[in-house]
């Protein structure tokens, strides 16, 4: 199918791929000096945002499969970044919180994906944005409801 074949609501999706797909890049970009990839910052984000979370809940909020997300805190853990409550829970998942060094790596990895937000959000009015953060998410809970 060439471009112009494309309806308006087709382009559009691939507009969104496209720019996931450059956004996820840089932030690997700036996230590769301090060791870490999108999916472990996110995953550090997660744990500081709600600490023992559960690793499933850590794998949605890192869009990874539960099984990456074991391997993921497998790494975390043993550069020191995450520590497992010894004793399981409720549905026999160990908790997992930051450590010292994960606490303070958050803030750096977050100052650099910040500047890679703010310059793909550079010339947007506040309301634009907002109005643009509320389009997205009805679009993504469209597109979530049609396929369930």
């Amino acid at each position: 199918m060439r471009n112009d074949e494309r309806t308006p609501a087709e382009h559009l999706g691939v507009l969104i791929k496209q720019t996931q797909a450059v956004l996820n890049q840089r932030m690997d970009d700036v996230l590769r000096p301090l060791g870490l990839g999108v999916s472990q910052y996110a995953c550090l984000q997660a744990l500081q945002d709600e600490p023992g979370i559960s690793s499933s809940e850590l794998a949605r909020r890192a869009f990874v499969s539960r099984q990456s997300m074991n391997v993921l805190l497998q790494g975390l853990d043993r550069r020191g970044l995450v520590e497992r409550a010894e004793d399981p829970g409720p549905r026999r998942e160990r908790a997992v919180v930051l450590t010292r060094e994960g606490v303070a790596l958050v803030p750096r990895a977050r100052a650099a994906v910040a500047e890679v937000v703010g310059a793909m959000t550079d010339g947007l009015a506040a309301a634009e944005l907002t109005r643009l953060q509320k389009r997205c998410v009805r679009a993504a809970t469209r597109c979530r409801d049609a396929v369930a």
